[in-house]
């Protein structure tokens, strides 16, 4: 995606502009754009600190803008600057992994929607 320059970011999401639809904005590649975001995808097994930006950039695949690829950029520069953080598999340690999940349908009295939960534990550590 031609990042090798370029200065890290701190956070993997810009906390001081919100992302938004931006209608008006420069149209980008969608394949480049979809690429990134599963590249992205991908890399969330092993550093969960990028799932919630990733996952906000992924609703603008259909459409994206030149303000949605920057944001999406934010999170390689990030990665770039933390290297060493993230979760580690370690080959000769047993992978005992965890998942517990509730649902209640059509839970909420007043709109009758569902709703679902979930957690996972991966040698008794919660992770998600």
């Amino acid at each position: 995606f031609r990042l090798q320059e370029g200065k890290s970011a701190s956070t993997p999401i810009d906390t001081e502009n919100p992302l938004l639809k931006d209608p008006d904005g420069e149209n980008v590649d969608v394949h480049t754009y979809r690429s990134m975001i599963g590249s992205s995808m991908y890399l969330t097994s092993s550093r969960p600190d990028i799932m919630f930006a990733v996952c906000a950039y992924a609703c603008f695949q259909v459409t994206p803008k030149a303000s949605h690829l920057h944001a999406v950029k934010r999170i390689f520069r990030y990665l770039k600057g933390k290297p060493n953080l993230g979760l580690w598999y370690p080959k000769d340690l047993p992978f005992d992994s965890v998942a517990y999940s509730d649902s209640d349908y059509a839970g909420v009295s007043l709109d009758r929607k569902s709703i679902t939960g979930g957690c996972q534990f991966l040698r008794c550590r919660l992770i998600s």
